[in-house]
């Protein structure tokens, strides 16, 4: 479901020093480019007066195991960054929950959390955008839906969540997530057509019609639109056979 998500941070220099430090507990081994630096399905790039700084996004990955959960926060407290909350479990998410929570450079919460589900170490577990209006987020991510790979699942009056075969990301009520940008996969440049065409014609504002984009690779076929906070939500066919 989620491809990939990008945010833009204020140092990249200090938040790649964070990410290298907590995401190698999990793994993921950063990789630089002039577009900024990936680890697996989640990337950062830097802020400037035109693409806005992320706030306010909280970021999960997946770890396989309790004791990669406690390493996560160990390591990243004792390098000196801030709790966002213990390693231990988590019930009111579900049985199996366990997880642990810091803060990176700009203050964006971030998660190494393991539950029963089928993932793959490191890979991008969930995410929670803050929102103005769940309600109006809502009717947004259920019209690209059909497109993205996902479904709503809870529906609560502060919350809605949309889950796919892998991974699940939220809309909750708060002082909203700035700036994140967010990905889906698709397996048909027809799939990335469809889903800008009914983004649009719901009244959604494009960033960048249906297209190849071969700055990010060969064969890269992407569209994009602004959700009603702003995000910028994208549907990709990467076209690798």
């Amino acid at each position: 479901m989620i491809d990939h998500v990008t945010i833009r941070v204020s140092d990249r220099r200090a938040s790649t020093r964070f990410y290298d430090t907590v995401l190698a507990t999990l793994g993921l081994e950063g990789t630089r480019s002039e577009l900024g630096v990936e680890w697996g399905d989640f990337s950062i790039s830097h802020a400037d007066d035109e693409r806005r700084q992320t706030r306010r996004l909280h970021i999960a990955f997946f770890a396989p195991t309790h004791a990669e959960v406690d390493e996560f926060w160990r390591v990243g407290t004792e390098t000196g960054y801030r709790s966002d909350g213990e390693p231990g479990p988590r019930p009111q998410y579900s049985e199996s929950y366990f997880g642990s929570f810091l803060l990176d450079p700009d203050g964006n919460s971030i998660e190494a959390v393991y539950h029963d589900d089928d993932r793959e170490r490191g890979s991008i577990d969930h995410l929670w955008i803050r929102v103005a209006d769940v309600a109006a987020s809502k009717r947004f991510y259920e019209t690209i839906a059909p497109y993205g790979g996902f479904h709503l699942g809870a529906d609560e009056p502060d919350r809605a969540q949309f889950v796919g075969d892998a991974g699940s990301f939220s809309v909750v009520t708060g002082d909203p997530t700035e700036h994140v940008h967010v990905a889906f996969s698709a397996a048909e440049n027809e799939t990335v057509e469809a889903f800008h065409r009914a983004g649009v014609e719901a009244g959604y504002e494009s960033n960048g019609g249906p297209g190849e984009r071969p700055i990010y690779h060969a064969g890269y076929y992407g569209a994009f639109v602004f959700d009603p906070d702003g995000n910028n939500v994208e549907v990709v066919n990467h076209n690798r056979g």
